[in-house]
C-alpha cells in the first residue's frame, strides 16, 4: 500500500513519538510488533461533510465535525495517540473540542487509545452496555470468542451506556447507536446523515464483523449458542442500515483500502459512496461465518 506511505522519515517519526510516550501508562506502547502493521501512516482527510479520517493506513479513527465540538469514533492503540491528535490539529481543529468519543468494540487495537484521548480531551466516552463493562475492565471477558489470546489495555473512565436505536446529539449532528454484537459482545456502530455541496449521504462507521476467535473456541459449542444468535442478528441488522457511505474499523474489512486509493487519485465522482456497501460487508462475514461453522462441524478447524 505505497500510497499511504510517506516514507521512511514519517515511519521514523511514528516510533519516535511512540517511545517519547512510553512512560505515560496511557500510551506505552501495546503489542508493538503485530500493532505496526496498522500503524501505516496516513494524511488526515475529509471524506464528506462533516466526516474526516484522522487514524491510519490499516486502522481507521474517524472524527465528525458538529456545530458544537468534535466527534471521535474510536482511538486505535496507545502508542498512536500523539499522531491521532497530530491529525486532528493538522485539519485546524482543536484536540479540546473533542466532547465525546465513541467506541466501536472494547478491543485493544481500537479501543486502547481512548483513555488518553478522552484525557487530553475532557470527552465523555460513550460504548455498548457491554461495551462500557468491558472498557472500564480495560480487558477482554469470558464472553469475547477471542478471551486469552488479547492485550489489556488503559481502562477509560467517565463511559456513557447507549442502546441499540438510541440518539446522541451535538450541535446540528445526531448519531445513532447500533448494537452489532458477535465480534465482541460489546461491539457497536455509529450512523449519522451529513450533508454537503447539496449532497445528503447517510455515513455509517461499522465494527468488525469477521468471527475471528481463539484457538480450540468453537462456535458450534452450544455454550456459545448466543453468540451465534448475535451473529445472525447482526448481519442481517447491518444489511438495512441506510448506507450511502462506510467505513469500518479496519479499513480493508470492507475495501475501504482499495476506495481510498482511488480517493487520494480523484475525489469525484467519491469513490466512497456506495449505497450497497453495508449490504455486501453483511453478506461478505456471514459466509465467512457459515463457512466457520461448517468447517466446525466437519472437524477441519485446528484446535
Amino acid at each position: 500500500m505505497k500510497w499511504m506511505v510517506f516514507g521512511s522519515v514519517a515511519l521514523a517519526s511514528v516510533a519516535a513519538m511512540a517511545t517519547a510516550q512510553a512512560d505515560d501508562p496511557l500510551t506505552r506502547p501495546i503489542a508493538p510488533e503485530s500493532a505496526a502493521r496498522w500503524l501505516t501512516p496516513q494524511v488526515p482527510l475529509r471524506i464528506h461533510g462533516n466526516f474526516y479520517l484522522v487514524g491510519f493506513g490499516a486502522l481507521n479513527v474517524g472524527l465528525i465535525r458538529t456545530s458544537a465540538g468534535l466527534i471521535l469514533i474510536d482511538g486505535g492503540v496507545p502508542q498512536g495517540v500523539a499522531q491521532v491528535e497530530a491529525h486532528i490539529r493538522q485539519l485546524g481543529f482543536r484536540v479540546k473540542d473533542v466532547k465525546f468519543i465513541l467506541s466501536t468494540e472494547p478491543h485493544f487495537d481500537h479501543a486502547g487509545g481512548i483513555a488518553a484521548l478522552a484525557r487530553d480531551s475532557g470527552a465523555q466516552v460513550v460504548a455498548s452496555k457491554a461495551g462500557a463493562r468491558t472498557l472500564g475492565l480495560g480487558h477482554s471477558e469470558a464472553d469475547d470468542p477471542q478471551f486469552g489470546q488479547l492485550e489489556a489495555f488503559p481502562a477509560p473512565k467517565n463511559i456513557r451506556a447507549m442502546k441499540d436505536g438510541e440518539t446522541l446529539r451535538l450541535g446540528d449532528t445526531t448519531i445513532t447507536a447500533h448494537a452489532t454484537p458477535g465480534h465482541t459482545a460489546g461491539s457497536m456502530s455509529w450512523s449519522w446523515r451529513s450533508c454537503a455541496a447539496g449532497a445528503c449521504r447517510n455515513i455509517v462507521f461499522g465494527s468488525s464483523l469477521n468471527p475471528i476467535s481463539a484457538d480450540g473456541y468453537r462456535f458450534t459449542d452450544p455454550a456459545h449458542a448466543a453468540v451465534v444468535a448475535s451473529f445472525r442478528k447482526t448481519f442481517s441488522a447491518f444489511a438495512a442500515l441506510p448506507c450511502d457511505i462506510l467505513v469500518t474499523s479496519h479499513p480493508d474489512a470492507s475495501g475501504g483500502d482499495v476506495k481510498l486509493a482511488s480517493f487520494l487519485r480523484r475525489k469525484t465522482p467519491n469513490p466512497f459512496v456506495d449505497p450497497g456497501a453495508c449490504r455486501a460487508y453483511a453478506a461478505e462475514y456471514r459466509t465467512a461465518f457459515d463457512t466457520r461453522l461448517a468447517s466446525e462441524r466437519a472437524g477441519t478447524v485446528k484446535p
